[in-house]
């Protein structure tokens, strides 16, 4: 969850890791800190808490701590307050000052992740005259690297080695040795970590946006991984110490996606991003004869008919597309459908069937439970799909299949548009399954449909100047209760999710015809009571539920397709959507609670792209 970078180069360290820093932000964090290397010179460390210009303004821009190697952190705290002391990078030596300024030490380094025996570890290290300053886990791992390379008198490999055998848990570990200026060292398990290169530089990251300026080309390390790293060369070993042959990635991305372009904030560029996103993912899997094509991903005619149910394993929004998934793949495909949250599948003793295929959402590829669950599934000889957004992500690379969106880089810790390309790819599977499986005659009038809903989102896009009127009238409320039946019920959690992430609203979704067995005693005068109303089978049961609400005291807003003009004689607020078939329903209903959470957030003059305590990818659990 925390944001990693490196550089070894030509340039200076400090303008390249604080602009990588920066472009990490949305990973969330509450302190951040860098260290930079001169030739043979020690190491210099300046940690800062709150944002990344703070650590701009104490280091002058950069210009203050000069260098060509270098390694930065922002931090997401797990273990210890956030505080300078905390804060990332962590020094081997016995300091007072808290790691900062010039440092003798022998071992310089930050972390991502979190490691589970850290306190056992310490007791060790205090035997060994080892002394801690901070709280962290990271500076126990960083002090037990200088213990093995100092006990064992071995090469800066050797002590990783010795030290990754020893930890449990997940990190992106990236160290410096006094010993080995103009050199990082970097081991990997289960966090996220990319290393960059061109003919004279080597750069390190979490993520791809942060050295997207510099180079495309990558190379993605492994599981109980290590490299050496140095200007414009990467060395690659396994624990053994022997070494790995990679291939080259290169990034497709393009930098401009990664920037605003215009808009005040990243989530508003990529709510309008939808329209063209959804496309692009839409004719990565349908060929010019309106047929799906999943050579790509791997799956064949022969499996997808002999698959006895589904399993959708996920986290937050990727969850909520699970959700969806089930109604569209139920109706459609007629195959049985489970959806799991992955933090609670990985600890599960639930029985899945062997001929069962496991489909885990994740935007990064890197989402630690889903990441875990799906090692569960593959260790019980179950087949999965990951539907991911990040090429060579841990996820995808695990994966027995993968199906890519195509959302391009996602900034804003609230997702959009990948949640919407997932949705598209939720669609696709379940209409092949459904076609392949002999329970769909034809899908060409599905299909047909699904190729209008960009233009459609466009058109809901169109109607944003009143739901920004709507939502300065309810900034200041206190609860909202978002309620629908069936597709609809699935579109209210995700439209929940996003009012709570960014305006730090309390809201609940809840199946409409449950609101009765306990929480309408919740409702009272001027709560506001959003339904959700696409299914035409469902409408009039939904007006009704909205109807008891209204009776005691509740505010309504309604969003329904057009036609529905009914609507108006019983909501307060009254938003619509182009027609679609239901099925699909959710790809247009959700845009304008999208526009709802954020235009809120940014009338409460909140950080609408890096809400507090959130992170964009998580990696711990």
């Amino acid at each position: 969850m925390c944001g990693i970078v490196g550089y070894i180069g030509d340039k200076q360290a400090s303008h390249v890791l604080l602009e990588g820093l920066s472009k990490l932000e949305y990973r969330g964090y509450d302190s951040a800190g860098i260290a930079v290397r001169d030739g043979d010179s020690p190491a210099e460390v300046v940690k800062t808490m709150g944002k990344i210009k703070n650590l701009v303004e104490k280091t002058d821009n950069g210009n203050a701590i000069k260098g060509t190697c270098g390694i930065g952190h922002t931090r997401w705290a797990t273990h210890g307050a956030p505080s300078r002391v905390n804060a990332h990078p962590h020094v081997s030596g016995n300091c007072s000052n808290s790691g900062s300024g010039v440092v003798e030490s022998e071992v310089v380094g930050v972390h991502n992740g979190i490691i589970e025996n850290y306190q056992e570890l310490k007791v060790k290290l205090e035997r060994h005259g080892y002394q801690f300053y901070s709280q962290t886990d990271t500076e126990v791992l960083i002090k037990l690297v200088d213990y093995y390379y100092k006990k064992y008198k071995v090469g800066p490999i050797d002590a990783l080695a010795k030290t990754i055998v020893r930890v449990r848990g997940s990190y992106a570990l990236a160290v410096m040795f006094k010993d080995c200026p103009g050199k990082i060292y970097v081991a990997r398990k289960d966090s996220p970590m990319i290393i960059g290169v061109n003919d004279r530089e080597v750069f390190l990251a979490s993520d791809v946006p942060a050295i997207l300026n510099y180079t495309r080309n990558v190379y993605y390390i492994g599981n109980l991984e290590m490299a050496e790293l140095s200007a414009g060369s990467a060395v690659f070993y396994n624990l053994d110490g022997d070494t790995i042959e990679k291939d080259l990635t290169e990034i497709k991305w393009d930098a401009e996606a990664a920037q605003k372009g215009g808009y005040e904030h990243f989530m508003m560029k990529e709510i309008h991003e939808q329209p063209t996103v959804v496309s692009d993912t839409l004719h990565k899997y349908v060929d010019e004869k309106g047929t799906i094509n999943l050579s790509e991903v791997g799956l064949t005619v022969e499996e997808i008919k002999n698959f006895s149910e589904v399993y959708f394993v996920a986290c937050g929004s990727a969850w909520h597309v699970g959700v969806q998934a089930k109604y569209v793949f139920e109706d459609l495909a007629k195959i049985p459908v489970r959806v799991e949250l992955a933090s609670e599948f990985r600890y599960s003793k639930a029985v899945v069937n062997k001929d069962a295929l496991v489909v885990i959402i994740s935007q990064s590829g890197e989402t630690a439970d889903s990441l875990a669950a799906l090692r569960i599934a593959k260790e019980r000889g179950i087949k999965t799909l990951a539907i991911v957004n990040v090429v060579g992500s841990s996820i995808a690379r695990e994966a027995d299949h993968v199906m890519y969106t195509v959302a391009g880089p996602e900034i804003s810790v609230a997702t959009t548009k990948a949640y919407s390309c997932q949705l598209m790819c939720a669609y696709l599977l379940a209409l092949e399954f459904g076609h392949d499986r002999g329970n769909l005659e034809s899908y060409s009038s599905y299909m047909e449909e699904l190729f209008t809903i960009p233009d459609k989102i466009e058109k809901v896009l169109e109607d944003k100047e009143r739901i920004q009127w709507f939502a300065a009238k309810y900034a200041n409320a206190t609860d909202v209760f978002f309620i629908g039946r069936g597709i609809d019920y699935s579109i209210c959690l995700e439209g929940s999710l996003k009012m709570k992430e960014i305006s730090y609203i309390h809201s609940e979704a809840y199946a409409a015809g449950e609101l009765k067995h306990g929480t309408i005693s919740l409702i009272e005068d001027g709560t506001l009571v959003i339904g959700v109303l696409t299914q035409s089978d469902l409408y009039e049961k939904t007006l009704s539920n909205m109807m008891e609400c209204k009776s005691r005291g509740a505010y309504l807003m309604g969003i329904t397709a057009y036609g529905k003009y009914d609507m108006e004689d019983s909501v307060n607020f009254s938003v619509y959507v182009p027609k679609v078939d239901e099925h699909f329903a959710g790809s247009l209903a959700i845009i304008p609670l999208q526009l709802l959470g954020y235009y809120i957030s940014v009338s409460k003059g909140l950080d609408v792209d890096k809400p507090r305590n959130l992170a964009k990818s998580v990696t711990v659990e």
